[in-house]
């Protein structure tokens, strides 16, 4: 039995001795580089700019939800700035009229989420949010 139990240690040592010291050959793969991002629209600078303020309902982090909201909407063609604050709620889009109007940015932003816009105004200025 003793002999049987020292042939077993023997070869198990000898065996992860074996199998430590086998060199491997890393698997190399080529993966497809994404194309890059379409390239803004430049904007017009003799177009008519409008800004609107309007509340989004249904955020619940400032990251995910109005960081994604901002650049989803600052990514559309014929809109120069966004401003999302998650804090109250309020999103502040500057957009050229003949490009992009209220219902657009509406829908805009419910297809980045569950997210509701209420009451869109168009304003002079920005609201000073502190």
């Amino acid at each position: 039995m003793k002999v049987l139990k020292y042939i077993g240690i023997v070869a198990l040592v000898f065996s992860l001795t074996i199998a430590c010291k086998k060199e491997h050959t890393p698997e190399v793969k080529t993966l497809p580089v994404a194309e890059a991002p379409a390239k803004k629209k430049e904007l017009n600078p003799d177009a008519t700019y409008a800004k609107a303020e309007f509340t989004i309902e249904g955020m619940s982090c400032a990251v995910g939800c109005a960081a994604k909201i901002e650049k989803t909407i600052a990514g559309m063609d014929g809109v120069k700035s966004a401003k999302v604050d998650f804090e109250n709620k309020i999103a502040m889009v500057e957009y050229d009229v003949e490009e992009v109007n209220p219902d657009q940015l509406t829908k805009t932003v419910a297809k980045v989420g569950e997210y509701t816009v209420e009451n869109m105004k168009t304003v002079e200025d920005f609201s000073s949010l502190e």
